[in-house]
C-alpha cells in the first residue's frame, strides 16, 4: 500500500508529529509513505515540499489582504498534483490544508477526477466553516447553513480588509461534493457531533482519537526540572501549557486572574512562547516552549496538577500528555475537553469560572496528586494509545481501498 499524507507541517508540532507517527508505522508494516508539507519540516526521509518559500509568503500576504485562504500557491500545487500522478498512491490522507501553502481548487479538481481513496483527519473545524478554525467562543453557527458577515474576520486566518467567508464556505462545499470515496476522521466525539451538522455529514465519519506516546509521557521520578528552572518544589505547582501565550487571549487573561486567586503556597508554571514576560506576577514562572518531549514529560511529572484554560479544543493533546504522566487535570466544560479527562482523572468546571478552578485545586492539594495518578495513566493507555489508534487509522485505509 502506498500512502501520501498532506499537511501544513511534517514532524513539527502536534499534527506534524502525528503524520510522522503514521508514516513510521506504515513502514514497519512494509508499506510506503510520503508526507507532502507546506511550511516546517523536521526532516522525515520521504517528503515533498509544496511550493517555494516565496510562494508561502505571497500566499500569506494574499490571505491577509484579500481574506481568502487556500486560493494561492498555484504553481506549488500543480507540482504537487504532478508528484501525486507519478507516485500513484492508493490513499491520500489529508490533514491541515490551511496554513498558506496550498491551492484548494487545484488539489480538489484533481481528487475529483482521479477518485483515489481520500481520508481526511480533522484537527480543527476549518474544513467545514467559511473561514475560522474554531467558532465556539464566537458562538457563531452560520457554517451549519451558509457563512457570511464573519464575526471573526480578524482572527486566524486573519483578513485585514475583506470578508469572503460566504464564498469560501460555498467553495469548500462544492469541492468535496464530487468525492466518491471520502472518509472523515474527527479526533473527538465532540468534533464528530459538529461534522454531522455540516455539509460533510453525507460522508463516512469515523472518530479516532489523537494519541500520546505513553512510553515517553510517563511519570518521571527524581528529574532535574525544578533545579534546571529554579522552581521551588515546596509549593503546590500548577502547570499550564500552550504553544503560545498572547496577552489578548482569554487563556492568558484567565491565567493572570487565577494567579490573583490562588493561595500563597501555590504557584503557576506557564510553559510556552511569549512575546514579553515583564508583566507576569511573582507567582507565575514562565518557561519557554519545550520542544523536547522528554523535557515536557519532566515538567508534567513535576507538577501537582495540570490546568487547561483553553475553551476551543477539538482534542486537547496536552491534557492527555499530562495525565499520561500521572498528573490530574482541571478543564473547562467546553468542546472536547471533558471527554479527554474522563472520570476520576481530574475535574470539569464551568467555562472561565476561576473560583471553581481554585476550589478544585484545593481539593487536589488536600488529597494529593497520587490519589489520581494511576487512574489518569490508565485512562490514557486505554483511550489514547499510540499503537492502537494508529492501527485504527490504518484500518480506515484498508476499508477505503477494498
Amino acid at each position: 500500500m502506498k500512502v501520501l499524507m498532506i499537511n501544513s507541517v511534517s514532524g513539527y508540532g502536534s499534527t506534524g508529529s502525528i503524520c510522522v507517527d503514521i508514516a513510521v508505522e506504515l513502514e514497519s508494516l512494509g508499506h510506503d509513505c510520503y508526507i507532502a508539507f507546506g511550511q516546517v519540516s523536521r526532516g522525515y526521509k520521504k517528503e515533498f515540499k509544496i511550493g517555494t518559500h516565496l510562494e508561502n509568503h505571497l500566499h500569506n500576504l494574499g490571505s491577509r489582504l484579500l481574506g481568502k485562504q487556500g486560493y494561492f500557491t498555484k504553481n506549488g500545487t500543480k507540482d504537487l498534483v504532478a508528484f501525486i500522478k507519478k507516485y500513484d498512491p492508493d490513499i491520500i490522507h489529508l490533514h491541515n490544508l490551511h496554513g498558506n501553502y496550498l491551492n484548494l481548487k487545484i488539489l480538489f479538481e484533481y481528487l475529483n477526477k482521479a477518485q483515489v481513496a481520500v481520508i481526511w483527519t480533522l484537527h480543527d473545524c476549518w474544513p467545514f466553516t467559511g473561514k475560522c478554525a474554531h467558532f465556539n467562543d464566537a458562538q457563531c453557527f452560520k457554517w451549519m447553513s451558509e457563512c457570511g458577515n464573519c464575526p471573526q474576520v480578524d482572527k486566524y486566518p486573519p483578513s485585514l480588509f475583506f470578508d469572503f467567508s460566504k464564498e469560501m464556505h460555498r467553495d469548500k462545499k462544492e469541492m468535496v461534493a464530487g468525492l466518491k470515496n471520502l472518509t472523515i476522521i474527527p479526533v473527538s466525539f465532540w468534533l464528530e457531533s459538529q461534522v454531522k451538522q455540516s455539509f460533510l455529514n453525507p460522508f463516512l465519519v469515523e472518530t479516532i482519537y489523537n494519541w500520546v506516546d505513553h512510553s515517553v509521557f510517563k511519570p518521571v521520578l527524581d528529574c532535574s526540572f525544578a533545579k534546571d528552572n529554579a522552581i521551588s518544589a515546596d509549593k503546590f505547582n500548577i502547570i499550564i501549557v500552550s504553544a503560545g501565550w498572547h496577552q489578548k487571549d482569554n487563556k492568558f487573561i484567565d491565567a493572570l486572574a487565577l494567579s490573583k486567586i490562588i493561595a500563597d503556597d501555590m504557584q503557576i508554571i506557564m510553559v510556552g512562547k511569549m512575546d514579553t514576560v515583564d508583566s507576569l506576577p511573582i507567582n507565575i514562572i514562565h518557561i519557554p516552549y519545550l520542544e523536547s518531549k522528554e523535557k515536557l514529560a519532566e515538567a508534567y511529572s513535576f507538577a501537582d496538577v495540570y490546568v487547561h484554560l483553553s475553551t476551543e479544543d477539538t482534542f486537547g493533546k496536552v491534557i492527555a500528555e499530562a495525565m499520561s504522566c500521572g498528573t490530574p487535570a482541571i478543564v473547562y466544560n467546553s468542546t472536547a475537553c471533558p471527554e479527554i479527562v474522563g472520570e476520576e482523572c481530574g475535574y470539569i468546571v464551568e467555562k472561565r469560572n476561576l473560583m471553581e478552578v481554585y476550589e478544585k485545586l484545593k481539593k487536589i492539594q488536600c488529597v494529593g496528586k497520587s490519589f489520581y495518578s494511576l487512574t489518569c495513566r490508565k485512562h490514557v493507555i486505554d483511550n489514547f494509545d499510540k499503537k492502537s489508534n494508529i492501527l485504527k487509522t490504518l484500518a480506515t485505509y484498508k476499508s477505503a481501498i477494498l
